[in-house]
């Protein structure tokens, strides 16, 4: 009889410790849902747009890789780390500009972090806000706007996300952004394939910009953008799919 009391005490204790933000709440369920533990120590290699990457984390520590080949047969590495930023060139580094490197840096961080997702949303420099519950496609979701802390937000701290979580599944079924990096644009994401690769949930999406070119790049569009979708009033710009996928 002194399991069940243990396992008694041990869920009283886990629900007085459960976060009262309830965006938080939404995020860490999706994050279970989606890979839970596995994410703390993983390697991922898939091909996206005829390049190579490699995303391995170890608990805080991750090395984003992403691995091309030039137009002389050279191999090209650009890799990430928790300290540094560096190219290779057949396994030589490269003295690369500042302002360049920061591109390549960008570029490798933005396939990582939406291949992850929704992992990353539980990053020191997230802001989370509840806003409610919508419907889409007659599913209901609980709908969570993401900024970031300028502390550890990265070069792009000053965009904008939007999630929207199945409230029955916990699954990230759409997700929109308004970005300021090199130009501004408002995005929309619908998910169009879900695979389960080594216990982590990794998907595929279509994105959509507004149809309507005039429409202003501001918050309050970016928080309509599921009603647009719903009204058909965006336009499919490309899809975003992994191939090769491996989880290890």
């Amino acid at each position: 009889m002194r399991y069940p009391l243990l396992l008694l005490l041990s869920g009283i204790l886990f629900s007085g410790c459960q976060p009262s933000n309830p965006a938080q709440r939404v995020v860490d369920q999706a994050i279970e849902a989606h890979g839970g533990r596995a994410y703390d120590r993983l390697t991922m290699e898939f091909d996206f747009r005829d390049k190579h990457y490699i995303v391995q984390k170890n608990g805080g520590a991750f090395r984003y890789e992403r691995v091309q080949t030039d137009s002389t047969g050279a191999e090209i590495k650009d890799i990430l780390t928790n300290t540094e930023a560096y190219r290779t060139r057949n396994g030589q580094r490269q003295n690369v500009p500042d302002t360049t490197m920061d591109k390549y840096k960008y570029s490798v961080n933005s396939v990582a972090y939406f291949v992850l997702l929704p992992q990353p949303l539980n990053d020191p420099a997230v802001q989370k806000e509840y806003l409610g519950e919508v419907t889409i496609k007659g599913k209901p979701y609980h709908k969570i706007k993401v900024t970031f802390g300028a502390e550890g937000g990265g070069k792009d701290h000053d965009d904008v996300f939007v999630y929207w979580f199945g409230r029955d599944d916990s699954s990230l079924d759409y997700l929109a952004y308004l970005y300021y990096v090199d130009e501004t644009g408002l995005r929309f994401r619908e998910v169009i394939n879900r695979q389960k690769v080594g216990g982590i949930v990794v998907q595929d999406y279509r994105n959509y910009a507004p149809a309507d070119s005039a429409l202003a790049v501001r918050e309050e569009n970016l928080l309509k953008l599921d009603a647009l979708f719903e009204a058909g009033q965006l336009k499919v710009l490309s899809t975003i799919e992994k191939k090769n996928v491996r989880v290890q």
